[in-house]
């Protein structure tokens, strides 16, 4: 899996980024699609965002920046939607946000040897906030 920062069309003379649509620069294609976050540029730039995609087909991983019309034309596919989208510091699962329902403290171990008995582990806690889609979904997120 590679990560691409530069977008699609990036580099050719006259136009910007946002100018184009979003596509997998190795299949050519915008049909496999999946849209995993949108932020607001540093500093701001109207009609542009910065967004993290990938290619379910070719697993190629793209961050850039995109106008704003090219990245509604993915996100309004039903289809683009069946993964976790973060946006604006809310996630979106189904279409629709995912609300919090409480806490939990993990606890995440590792023994410091395999010859020793765990009383050795090394112990961090984290407390994670849980969320909730209406469709079931539940993912864990540290706080």
């Amino acid at each position: 899996m590679s990560i691409h920062p530069e977008g699609p069309n990036n580099g050719v003379r006259g136009k910007q980024a946002e100018d184009y649509p979003l596509i997998c620069t190795r299949c050519g294609s915008d049909r496999h699609l999946a849209l995993h976050s949108i932020a607001a540029l540093t500093p701001p730039a109207s009609g542009s965002v910065e967004v993290g995609y990938s290619c379910r087909t070719c697993r190629n991983q793209y961050l850039h920046r995109a106008g704003v019309v090219a990245v509604a034309a993915v996100l309004n596919r039903v289809r683009s939607l069946e993964d976790v989208l973060a946006f604006g510091g809310h996630y979106i699962h189904c279409g629709q946000p995912m609300q919090k329902t409480g806490s939990e403290l993990r606890r995440l171990y590792a023994p410091a040897t395999t010859d020793q008995d765990l009383v050795d582990a090394l112990d961090v806690y984290l407390t994670t906030q849980v969320l909730h889609c209406p469709c079931g979904f539940q993912m864990e997120l540290p706080e």
